[in-house]
């Protein structure tokens, strides 16, 4: 008879672990990981961020700039044997422009790689305010990725790109993104790792450590809600020359 109650003991605590397991929800996540990562508040203060630091590509360090005004510009800058080189991205269009292959003047991306950029521009990511953006996000269980237990969660944006995000299920953290994008009419799968998370003054926290398929990208400096001139989201050479 005890052996019974024991087993009928066992038996509850495994559905009770199963109905919670069930229960755990997208919004769930989300929630846990804004308010992990500094709380919806700060989150919607930013306006515009300044990225400062260097990629390592094939032992050699690139000094790299990412500046962003929300929902307005995205722009990145590399400086490699005295020639910058850069690439932005706007509501309405992109430029590229890159001498170290041979470019001589800015160059228009197509029209699907401006769709699919568009995520560069929201400073907030695709979680915060998931549904008012159009995304839709979809809780997929539970995963690993290298021995760390994670949330699995599939976004779908408004404009069809698809990304999933794993969440680190002890802190919460996002870690990893593996996108599924379009890039000249084929489909391509690229992933990031994000690491070495530090708490900002505005109260976010945020990942130092980028690792990409071009090279780790370490993060010297964020600066948040500074004057930006939005002038450098225009495609211009002379633009490109300026520090």
């Amino acid at each position: 008879m005890k052996n019974l109650r024991l087993s009928i003991l066992a038996v509850a605590v495994l559905l009770a672990s199963f109905i919670t397991a069930k229960a755990q929800t997208a919004d769930d996540i989300i929630n846990k990981h804004i308010a992990a990562t500094g709380g919806l508040e700060n989150w919607k203060k930013i306006t515009s961020m300044k990225l400062t630091g260097s990629i390592n590509a094939g032992g050699t360090e690139l000094p790299v700039t990412m500046t962003t005004v929300s929902g307005k510009g995205w722009r990145m800058e590399f400086s490699i044997n005295g020639m910058n080189n850069y690439q932005i991205i706007t509501p309405k269009g992109g430029w590229m422009f890159f001498p170290i292959q041979g470019q001589t003047k800015p160059e228009a991306i197509t029209d699907e790689m401006v769709k699919e950029s568009q995520d560069q521009l929201d400073l907030q990511g695709p979680l915060v305010d998931y549904k008012a953006k159009g995304n839709k996000v979809t809780y997929l269980g539970k995963d690993e990725v290298e021995g760390t237990e994670c949330h699995k969660l599939k976004v779908t944006y408004a404009n069809g790109k698809e990304e999933t995000m794993y969440i680190d299920a002890s802190n919460y953290y996002h870690i990893r993104s593996v996108e599924k994008m379009k890039a000249n009419g084929k489909e391509v799968e690229q992933t990031m790792n994000y690491s070495n998370y530090q708490k900002l003054p505005e109260g976010i926290v945020y990942p130092m450590t980028i690792e990409t398929g071009n090279g780790p990208l370490a993060i010297k400096s964020v600066e948040i809600n500074k004057t930006v001139d939005e002038s450098i989201f225009k495609p211009s050479e002379v633009a490109a020359e300026k520090k």
